[in-house]
């Protein structure tokens, strides 16, 4: 499950960057499709992770933590979309989305145990 958990996530990353440029080179429509699907992996993000979170025996304080980061990371791929799709200013949140990234990714691959290599 681990697999498709980081599947799932760099797919998404993906797909947030192909619609960033989807808007910058005017394709509306594509745009919708794309975020539409981008819709659908956050939520395959969710259960893959709460299946993962299920799996384990005891969970640690760090993989609520991760879990709540990882929302956060979700939460700003959205905000950021909605608000350069309506012209406003984005740079606090693209902060916070490089924060939240490197955060998530940290506790990942470097402080938790579950890894792509189990």
């Amino acid at each position: 499950m681990i697999h498709a958990h980081i599947t799932t996530w760099f797919l998404a990353l993906v797909l947030f960057i192909i619609a960033l440029m989807m808007h910058k080179s005017g394709k509306q429509k594509g745009l919708k499709v794309v975020h539409m699907i981008l819709r659908l992996f956050y939520l395959l993000i969710i259960g893959t992770g709460v299946w993962i979170l299920s799996s384990l025996n005891s969970i640690d304080l760090l993989y609520v933590l991760k879990s709540l980061v990882g929302i956060w990371v979700i939460a700003m791929f959205e905000m950021i979309i909605i608000r350069t799709v309506k012209g406003k200013k984005t740079s606090v949140l693209w902060g916070q989305f490089v924060v939240a990234l490197i955060l998530v990714l940290y506790l990942g691959f470097v402080k938790l145990p579950l890894t792509f290599m189990t």
